[in-house]
């Protein structure tokens, strides 16, 4: 199967200014599902750090005090204590906004602080868009004597508070405040990737590209320039140490590092008109879309995407989408709910549209009832390509805030049947088939192994459409009776009356979900 049937060739990124590959072969790829599998892998791999080793990581939310287990270390107290053994330790938080607006300026100013006292530089980056964020949600660990233990961490997992949770989904006993339907400690699904190979060095070059970039940390204008002076922040990088080289090749499977960033003045040195290669490449990967997309997704807004699953729909009469997400937006509120909700019932109308019954939404809940917070961003083609990482599918995350994801081939053939889905020749391959079953298993409560009827799209389709009604059929008729099992249930939106609408959906065009792309791609529709 050659990469570029897939993946994104140079010039199908659009970014002259990068200097990362174009992708990476040789890498070992392993999905960490749940935040406090991840949490686990971090301390170990942290912990084993020696003097001279490199911790890079960019967050959008930082929690000093956020526990990486029961007994700690806190989040704070890792990175500090690899910092003290003389670990170089470098950081770039978003600068974000005030804690009255649900935000975390204060907690990410801590946790940089915190970690520059142990001798390390952690700096506040607001080099965006007005009303943007940087997203990404990357740790990369290097070893100069030692490349074969180098080792990154991609995907949706911010090293903050609510993301500790397990598959029982009690939720992280150090919450953040959401919507009440998700209770005081809200069950949370996520996912990251742990990667091994060159692919590393990519990750590392890509931290490298923002925190050598030139443009000046603070972009909220001179008030809050003085202020951060006032206060003593740390507005200028220091030099990194020179870049090791790339570990060596590991495993068989083909990682391609994919960005966004916006258009913006003053622009990125290493993106002069942004990167929306997230955004490419999944335009690429979907349009070789036959029988199964399975996405997880915290929004699925934005009818620039839903138009891809669309027309994927319209052009093969066999193609499912499969798509799971929150039942409920994360926040509540008169003027914060209606915007939230808008987008996601005209994206998922479009796709209905086109595909019909062959479109199937679903929310989880816990074996108490209480509904998960769904902020995994997967998706699953064809059980051929896969990508994890920290972009929604919406406008936002794929032209205005900064995103990183990861798109992987496998070279290792899956030969259960139907041993090549598409019918492209491509085959089924272990990794992308392996990550929706172990999802689809959790969310049917079902044992490791227990999938074969979840191998072909057709049969895995009817078998999650019949678990999630008899559990909706349960819950409706009272909860009478032994719970049936599965966490699934049919996700249902709701029109807004027109009153709503008329404010909303503005709202949310401008608001909940910019658009980041330079004025030449909006006015032609493209990424």
């Amino acid at each position: 199967m050659p990469p570029q049937e897939w993946l994104l060739s140079a010039a199908e990124r659009g970014n002259p200014d990068t200097s990362i590959p174009i992708w990476n072969t040789g890498n070992t790829v392993e999905p960490l599902i749940h935040g406090q599998s991840y949490f686990d892998r971090l301390v170990t791999e942290v912990e084993a750090l020696e003097p001279g080793d490199h911790l890079f990581f960019t967050d959008w939310r930082g929690d000093p005090d956020e526990r990486t287990s029961d007994g700690g270390p806190t989040v704070a107290e890792l990175f500090a204590a690899a910092a003290k053994r003389g670990v170089v330790v470098k950081g770039l938080l978003w600068r974000s906004h005030v804690d009255k607006l649900a935000y975390s300026e204060e907690e990410n100013r801590n946790l940089s602080d915190d970690i520059e006292a142990a001798g390390g530089e952690v700096l506040l980056d607001q080099r965006v868009r007005r009303g943007g964020s940087h997203h990404q949600k990357l740790v990369v660990l290097r070893h100069p004597n030692r490349p074969e233990r180098d080792i990154a961490f991609a995907g949706g997992i911010d090293l903050c508070h609510s993301r500790r949770d397990d598959a029982e989904h009690h939720g992280d006993p150090q919450a953040v405040r959401m919507a009440k339907a998700y209770g005081p400690n809200p069950p949370w699904h996520d996912v990251q990737l742990a990667l091994r190979g060159p692919v590393v060095g990519t990750l590392d070059q890509s931290f490298r590209e923002r925190w050598c970039d030139r443009v000046p940390l603070d972009q909220d204008g001179p008030i809050a320039t003085i202020t951060d002076r006032l206060r003593g922040e740390d507005m200028s990088p220091d030099p990194l140490p020179e870049q090791p080289p790339d570990p060596p090749e590991c495993g068989p499977h083909t990682v391609q590092v994919l960005r966004t960033y916006p258009a913006m003045r003053p622009p990125y040195g290493f993106a002069k008109l942004g990167e929306r290669s997230v955004a490419r490449g999944y335009t690429k990967a979907i349009k070789r879309a036959r029988r199964l997309i399975y996405v997880e997704d915290q929004y699925l807004w934005s009818k620039e995407v839903a138009q891809l699953f669309a027309e994927a729909m319209n052009d093969n009469p066999d193609l499912h989408l499969v798509a799971v997400v929150p039942r409920h937006p994360d926040v509540d509120g008169g003027f914060a709910l209606p915007p939230n909700q808008v987008g996601r019932e005209q994206a998922i109308e479009l796709c209905k549209r086109a595909g019909g019954d062959r479109v199937h939404v679903f929310d989880l809940e816990n074996h108490a009832g209480t509904p998960i917070y769904v902020h995994a961003k997967i998706c699953v083609i064809d059980d051929v390509w896969c990508s994890v990482g920290s972009d929604n599918f919406n406008r936002r995350s794929w032209t205005h805030d900064s995103e990183l994801s990861c798109a992987v081939l496998d070279e290792t053939r899956d030969e259960r049947a139907p041993a090549d889905p598409a019918g492209l020749g491509d085959g089924a391959r272990k990794i992308p088939r392996d990550l929706r079953l172990s999802l689809l298993r959790e969310h049917l409560d079902r044992a490791d192994g227990d999938d074969a009827d979840l191998l072909d799209p057709e049969s895995a389709v009817a078998a999650l459409t019949e678990a999630a009604d008899r559990l909706r059929d349960w819950r409706d008729n009272g909860r009478i009776g032994t719970r049936p099992p599965g966490r699934l249930i049919p996700h249902q939106t709701e029109k807004l009356p027109w009153h709503q609408r008329l404010w909303a959906l503005p709202a949310y065009r401008l608001v909940y979900d910019p658009d980041g792309r330079p004025w030449r791609a909006r006015r032609a529709g493209t990424w």
